[in-house]
């Protein structure tokens, strides 16, 4: 039987995790490229960690020049062993040329295959934008909603959203059995 978007059966064991409070220490890679609007991703991405309970020293931040840089730091970071999650945080905007499609999808890339490597979350906030304006949208304060379909959704703060996957994954990856 379905019920909303999970299945209940007696006999199916199902797994979601929820966006709480969990041990061990988070990492923010974030680049200074674009910084207006990946700084306040940061603040969003820091202040979500915090209201979850996630005290500040657990909180690790590494800066690093641009987008491209991110997953070197990433491996770096996901190698050590010390964080539940790794949050990548990023703005490539369009240009006049196809400069922007080569470093999304080799970051992108980069990213998929450390989490799978790793084991660990490795959580995917690089805006992919045509326009500054829609990167500015998607840094704002607000608390995006999750579903295109809803009638209500706006587009929020990335960094919001990528604090709230980390939770979820963090939560989900120790209810699953172990290997």
């Amino acid at each position: 039987m379905r019920r909303g978007n999970t299945i209940e059966s007696p006999t199916i064991n199902a797994y979601e995790g929820t966006a709480t409070t969990c041990d061990g220490r988070f990492a923010i890679v974030v680049a200074r490229f674009n910084r207006s609007i990946t700084g306040r991703m940061l603040e969003g991405a820091v202040q979500t960690l915090v209201a979850r309970g996630i005290a500040e020293d657990r909180i690790d931040v590494a800066w690093v020049p641009g987008t491209f840089e991110i997953p070197t730091v990433a491996s770096h970071l996901a190698a050590a062993g010390r964080h539940a999650a790794i949050l990548c945080l990023g703005a490539v905007i369009r240009g006049q040329t196809t400069h922007d499609q080569h470093i999304n999808r080799a970051v992108s890339t980069a990213l998929a295959q450390l989490g799978v490597q790793y084991k660990l979350p490795i959580i995917f906030g690089i805006l992919t934008c045509e326009t500054l304006d829609q990167a500015i949208a998607r840094s704002g304060g607000q608390v995006a909603t999750s579903g295109k379909d809803d009638a209500q959704a706006h587009l929020g703060n990335k960094g919001v959203d990528c604090a709230e996957a980390a939770l979820e994954m963090v939560s989900l990856l120790n209810q699953l059995p172990k290997a």
